[in-house]
């Protein structure tokens, strides 16, 4: 079982900022997967009415977490998925974050554990997929799913994790984009959304892994940094960003758009041009 139609271009939204109507648009548009955020429970019934609404689009989880939506009724939701609409789902599972999550203790043990789970489900190695920031978990991506879907990266994660990947392996980097040529405006803009995830000990290890120092993570972050996580500027500006992930080895970039109003369908026409082709 292979995943359909992936193509270099996709999107990352809150699973309640993307309506039927929406998907059926980005479609259109050219975008060829939707990656939904913001922990869908384990029933997934957020993805049928965008399956429903959409011929080829893929839909995947970025992520489902691990602590809050056992594996069983997972696996049990992915049959329902696949039944329906052959290889145009993936799953993507996630750790969460040691702040926000009561239970939470080793990552990589408890993806390890929850891999173990969906095996025993039946859930194809090559249809689901890891938040993996890490090498380590990385590594775990590489070796029991089909790859990989960090979050809140750079080019040079992107680079460095197809390194760790493989050649083969999905690599989906998200990227935040702010589709605005006033630079203090978008930065603001970005910073808003780039700054909670600076309370969050993973994304700032990995920050720092990746080159930033003390002062760029430190809350509400640098300019060098929100800059970098929140690619702003015109169509050209914003299309180049996105393109140096695909040019460091990306599978996929999914573009997360920041806008005032949370709708992500002017930004994704004002880029469609420029990012597809």
């Amino acid at each position: 079982m292979t995943i359909n139609n992936l193509g270099g271009i996709g999107i990352w939204a809150h699973r309640s900022n993307v309506s039927p109507e929406a998907a059926s648009e980005l479609e259109r548009l050219g975008y060829s997967a939707i990656w939904l955020g913001a922990s869908p429970a384990a029933e997934l019934d957020v993805v049928d009415p965008l399956l429903d609404a959409t011929e080829r689009l893929v839909v995947g989880t970025s992520i489902v977490n691990v602590w809050t939506a056992a594996a069983k009724p997972v696996a049990e939701s992915f049959h329902r998925l696949e039944a329906k609409y052959p290889g145009r789902f993936v799953l993507g599972i996630g750790a969460g974050h040691r702040e926000n999550d009561t239970d939470y203790r080793k990552p990589y043990d408890a993806l390890a554990d929850y891999l173990d789970e969906l095996d025993q489900g039946g859930v194809p190695v090559r249809r689901r997929a890891l938040a993996a920031l890490g090498p380590r978990v990385l590594e775990l991506a590489r070796t029991r799913t089909a790859g990989a879907l960090p979050y809140l990266a750079t080019p040079d994660h992107t680079r460095g994790a197809r390194a760790k990947l493989g050649p083969e392996a999905l690599l989906v980097a998200e990227q935040k984009v702010v589709l605005d040529d006033n630079p203090e405006r978008a930065r603001e803009l970005g910073r808003e959304r780039v700054g909670p995830y600076l309370r969050l000990s993973n994304y700032v290890t990995n920050l720092r892994r990746i080159g930033f120092d003390s002062d760029d993570v430190t809350f509400p972050g640098s300019d060098r940094l929100v800059d970098a996580l929140a690619v702003h500027g015109d169509a050209d500006a914003v299309a180049a960003g996105l393109h140096a992930h695909l040019a460091a080895g990306a599978t996929q970039v999914a573009i997360q758009v920041l806008s005032a109003d949370d709708d992500i369908l002017p930004t994704a026409r004002a880029l469609a041009t420029r990012v597809h082709g």
